[in-house]
Order: C-alpha cells, then sequence, then structure tokens
C-alpha cells in the first residue's frame, strides 16, 4: 500500500464509526483499488497481511482467497462456518468526476447517518461484507468455532470466481454471505440470471458534408443496481435515448455516426448519447422537438428522476453515417427491446420475478453491439426472456448469444442456519426479521454445485443505491449487521456424530 493510500486511512473519517475494526478495514479497502478484474493489489495486500499473523491462506486456480482461522478456545466442536464476500465492487462515476477505478482511492465521507463516495461508486457492496469478515479474523475476542472467510473475485463484472470455485477445498458445514443490502431481512434466495449480448451489423455511407453535426445527450439519471432498483421505475438512458430516434429521427432527417449508452450490464443506464448529422433547415425544428421531448419526460419522470437533462452540442463532421436502412434497425431493435419489470412474483408478495436491463450500447468499426442483463427467480421466466430476445433479433436481423447462466439460489425454509439467524436477530432487537427472497444474483446458487451440504443464509446492512454514483451506507445498520454476525457466530451449534 502506498504512503498516500496509508496516509488515508489514517485521517479517515471512518475511523471513529462503530464498530471500529470493521471501519478500519473498510478504509483500507477504499483505499486499494479494487474494480472487478482489477482485485490483485487488495488480494496481495489481505494475503500478507493473514500471512503475518499465521493465517493459512489458498489462492484457487481463478483467483479466490480461502483465509483459515482456528476455533477460539472451547468451540472446537462447533460447526464449522465460512463467511463469504466478494473482492471487486462495481466502478461507476458521475459523468464531472475525475477518477480512474484501476488507480485512484474511493473518496469515503461521512454524511449524517451515512457514508458516501465523492462522485463515484462506494463500493460498500461488497467492502462491508468483507470488512467484517477481515476484522473477525483478526480478533482476539471474538467466540466462533472453526472459521473461513471466502473473498471471491469478479462477482460484479460475471461472477468467475463462483464458477471457478471448485469441490473439496471448504471445509464448512455453514456458509455466511455478506452481500444482501437491507438491515432486518435475511436472505434466503436469490434470481438467476444471464447476458445477452445484441450484434448488429451495420453498413455505411458517406456522410452529407452541406450538413451539420451535433451530439444529443441524456444525462442526470439516477441509475443503480439492475436487480435491486429495477422495480423503482427509474429512467434508461438508452431507452429514453432510443425514443426520441425512433418518434423524430425520420422527421429531422438525422444521419447517425455514432450510439452510445451505459457502461455496464448490471447497472441502470445513467447516460447515453447520439451523434448525428441533419439538414441545416432543421436545427430549429430539432430543438423545438427536443424541448417537448424534455417536457414529456420531466412530467413522467417527475418522482424518480428530477435532475435528467437532455443536452444537444456541437460535434465534429463525421466522415460516415448510416446507410438508412441499418439505421431504421438499430432504432427500432433498441426501442422495442424490453427493459424493467418483465413479472412479479406469485410465490413472493412484493418481489420481482423476472427482469431485463438494456445496460450498455456501443459502436464499433463494424456493429452496434449492445448488452442486456436478464434475471429471474425461475428459470422458465428466463428462458421466456431469452426466446423474446431471440425474435426480436431475428425480425431485426441481429445476432444473440446467452452467455454466463448462473442459477438461483431455492429457498430452503427448513434452514437450520437462517432459524439461527432469526432467532438471534429477535432475541437482540425484540422484533421478527423479515425473510425474503432477493431479485440479484447472489454466489450462492453457484456454490450449491460443487456444495450441495452447504446451509447458506445472506445478510447485511442497509445499503442504498449500489452500482452508482449515490451508493451509500447506513453506519446504524453497519453495527446492527456485525453484532447480529458476531451473536450467530457464538449460537453456531456443535457437530453431531
Amino acid at each position: 500500500m502506498t504512503n498516500a493510500a496509508l496516509d488515508q486511512i489514517t485521517d479517515s473519517p471512518l475511523l471513529a464509526l462503530y464498530p471500529q475494526p470493521l471501519w478500519h478495514w473498510f478504509a483500507q479497502i477504499c483505499a486499494i483499488p479494487h474494480p472487478s478484474k482489477h482485485e490483485a493489489a487488495l488480494s496481495a495486500h489481505i494475503q500478507a497481511w493473514a500471512k503475518e499473523r499465521g493465517l493459512p491462506v489458498i489462492v484457487d486456480q481463478v483467483g479466490n482467497l480461502i483465509i483459515s482461522k482456528p476455533a477460539t478456545a472451547g468451540m472446537e466442536n462447533r460447526k464449522a462456518v465460512v463467511i463469504q464476500a466478494h473482492l471487486d465492487m462495481v466502478p461507476q462515476k458521475n459523468a464531472d468526476k475525475i477518477h480512474d477505478f484501476t488507480k485512484d482511492p474511493i473518496e469515503a465521507w461521512v454524511d449524517g447517518e451515512w457514508v458516501k463516495a465523492r462522485g463515484t461508486t462506494l463500493g460498500s457492496d461488497n467492502g462491508i461484507g468483507m470488512s467484517s469478515a477481515l476484522a473477525i479474523l483478526g480478533s482476539k475476542d471474538i467466540p466462533h468455532g472453526p472459521l473461513e472467510v471466502l473473498l471471491t473475485v469478479d462477482e460484479e463484472a460475471g461472477m468467475s470466481g463462483a464458477f471457478g470455485l471448485q469441490a473439496g477445498i471448504l471445509k464448512a458445514d455453514i456458509l455466511i454471505n455478506t452481500d444482501s443490502e437491507q438491515e432486518g431481512e435475511i436472505y434466503m434466495g436469490c434470481a438467476g440470471g444471464v447476458d445477452a449480448k445484441i450484434n448488429l451489423a451495420l453498413q455505411w455511407q458517406e456522410a452529407d458534408t452541406t450538413q451539420v453535426a451535433y451530439t444529443l445527450n441524456i444525462s442526470g439519471l439516477k441509475g443503480g443496481h439492475s436487480g435491486v432498483n429495477i422495480h423503482l421505475g427509474r429512467g434508461n438512458a438508452n431507452k429514453i435515448l432510443a425514443r426520441f430516434l425512433a418518434a423524430h429521427a425520420n422527421e429531422l432527417g438525422l444521419c447517425i455516426s455514432h450510439l452510445q449508452g451505459g457502461s455496464l450490464r448490471n447497472a441502470i443506464p445513467r447516460e447515453a448519447s447520439c451523434s448525428f448529422t441533419l439538414p441545416v433547415d432543421k436545427l430549429e425544428l430539432l430543438q423545438q422537438r427536443l424541448g417537448h421531448y424534455q417536457d414529456i419526460l420531466q412530467a413522467e419522470l417527475a418522482a424518480t428522476e428530477p435532475a435528467l437533462r437532455l443536452s444537444l452540442v456541437d460535434a465534429a463532421d463525421p466522415a460516415r453515417v448510416l446507410q438508412t436502412k441499418t439505421q431504421q434497425q438499430l432504432v427500432n431493435l433498441i426501442n422495442s427491446c424490453p427493459n424493467g419489470v418483465m413479472r412479479m412474483s406469485d410465490e413472493v408478495a412484493g418481489v420481482v420475478e423476472s427482469s431485463l436491463n438494456l445496460g450498455v450500447i456501443s459502436t464499433t468499426e463494424d456493429s452496434i453491439n449492445i448488452i442486456c442483463m436478464v434475471r429471474s427467480l425461475i428459470d422458465s421466466g428466463r428462458a421466456y426472456i431469452e426466446s423474446h430476445l431471440q425474435s426480436l433479433c431475428d425480425l431485426a436481423g441481429a445476432e444473440v448469444q446467452f452467455e454466463g447462466r448462473y442459477p438461483g439460489w431455492k429457498p430452503d425454509n427448513s434452514s437450520p442456519v437462517m432459524a439461527i439467524v432469526k432467532a438471534t436477530y429477535e432475541s437482540i432487537y425484540q422484533r421478527e426479521p423479515e425473510i425474503m427472497v432477493i431479485h440479484a444474483g447472489l454466489e450462492c446458487g453457484l456454490f450449491k454445485k460443487p456444495y450441495p451440504h452447504l446451509d447458506m443464509v445472506s445478510i447485511g446492512p442497509t445499503i442504498r443505491f449500489p452500482h452508482g454514483p449515490d451508493e451509500m451506507v447506513n453506519i446504524k445498520t453497519v453495527g446492527q449487521y456485525w453484532d447480529l454476525l458476531l451473536a450467530v457466530l457464538a449460537r453456531i451449534p456443535e457437530k453431531t456424530a
């Protein structure tokens, strides 16, 4: 860790918060860049720390860390527990924020009851869970049975760490996942998912040099987690842009030269842009149409997207633009692509069953690439959305591939560890927790394949707006989560013969 990073930890306002061991670790994690696929520096730091304390460390073939700690005195015969978190974070920032997630630390600060980051994602998803696991490993006075900590790589960008976890490495009987985001809720199931990668081949023509060039930008949206926040009715910048193009591109004679939007398939797109040319005599009409469209969007999304903004800026004259037929295919494809909640669950009230996030659009030399994140609590729901997208792409003349399918985590109402966590929560807080299924891709479903015997549960503090620059974690609930986790570890039963 660099001297600058060490100085940041020493000066961090997080060190005054409860519980101090957890927040001290979180300050270190914020100081070491760790976006998905760039976790090596943080992993090396944790490995060195563990080895200094004589804690056995395994780095498996895909880069997951498994750190073991013996039971505290008198608890040697308890069932073994693995506390699980992921090493990576989602790298998202505001457009005006200068930040390199592979080099720059996260600027965490305290805002009343919340910890936030300045202009970027905070990484409390899953940095708080990771911090709690490491704080317990480093403790000398927390009672627990045989303990393992599993820190997976690449959870946010494909779950390759969970996919690659091999049988036989973990010895535990119970797994506590720390990636949930609402205090007072115990998660016992989650959605599965798949990435839909759409490719539309492009045909170009020379740009008309008598036309003027502009770029239309969509900005100011909240974004957020494409599973946890998908039901909130937030605007998707890609869809907002396509809606305008579908309504007015032909009328205005727009000739598209570049289209892009979003940056992660599992984050609701906050920004999108389209560069184009148009006849100079259509410019006034374009400005009128944009003003009217802005009014429509403000009326429709006033409650959810008060900062939504459409802006038109000068662009460099392009050498080429899309042919008319290709442009029509592209606009129709994006405009008609489903997005948002597809169906609510019949079994779990208030929980989304199936959803789709049109997350990323990018233009290359010869194609437009679109990445959608499909989620569903049931395999048939996911398969239906795949079929829907396949049919749409067939009609649009595009190709689609489905990659990285991962299973959901099927709820187990008879789970012993869920019963322990529930009873422990009630004894501490004198109220019943909610037993929940989350519309997000926890890694638990993947762990069941190499470790079918694992009894699993997921808990965490209250995190708002993960996967976006508005991400924040509630300080009080971090303490509540910590107290619950320690109390659960103390209540783990003895092994049966």
